[in-house]
């Protein structure tokens, strides 16, 4: 690229702008004209004033040109100062190395403590049931929003079995966890929670 290509190429694109710009503030003040409280060409009649408006300064300035032709020069000097600025490459905002988020829990870790909190809710019971396990979870803020097949849904992917029918003492016979299917524990912590799901 020469050296005049630079500054050529963006006065170009700096005068592009500013036609642009003023063709639009025009098209806008125009439009401004029109009345929304009359109907048919009445309403439109301000918007044609306007316009005749602009033909005729456009008109006046080309007269004033021809009469004093040195007057191009002070208008082609303002047009390039604006297309200059106009044309003025963006700034680029310096692009910030991504925050590294912290590493996930790990899959075993996920499942270990989901697996600790299950142990407590099931107790020295045969089992719990799903419901109960998710009603627990919202109390304690955790699995929000999800419905007892999707908290399903979750525990199968971790590879902790659930079964159709669970008898809980009292409580009845409907989907959950039976003890006898879960790996024990070496000490189970009385304080575990279920870790979110992802």
């Amino acid at each position: 690229m020469s050296r005049l290509a630079r500054p050529a190429a963006r006065l170009a694109a700096g005068s592009a702008a500013v036609a642009r710009g003023l063709g639009r503030r025009a098209t806008a003040w125009v439009a401004r004209g029109r009345r929304h409280d009359l109907t048919g060409w009445r309403a439109a009649l301000g918007c044609w004033v306007r316009l005749a408006f602009l033909v005729f300064g456009l008109y006046l300035l080309w007269r004033v040109v021809r009469a004093v032709p040195a007057l191009l020069w002070l208008l082609s000097g303002v047009w390039t100062v604006a297309a200059w600025r106009a044309g003025r490459p963006a700034v680029e905002e310096p692009v910030e190395p991504p925050v590294e988020e912290p590493a996930a829990a790990p899959r075993g870790d996920v499942r270990a403590a989901t697996l600790e909190w299950i142990w407590q809710q099931i107790g020295d019971r045969q089992g719990v049931h799903l419901r109960d396990l998710l009603a627990h979870a919202h109390v304690h803020g955790m699995f929000e929003g999800l419905e007892v097949a999707e908290f399903r849904g979750h525990l199968e992917r971790w590879d902790i079995p659930v079964r159709a029918r669970v008898r809980v003492r009292g409580q009845g016979v409907t989907v959950g966890i039976h003890r006898d299917d879960l790996q024990p524990l070496a000490d189970p912590s009385p304080e575990a929670a279920p870790a979110e799901a992802a």
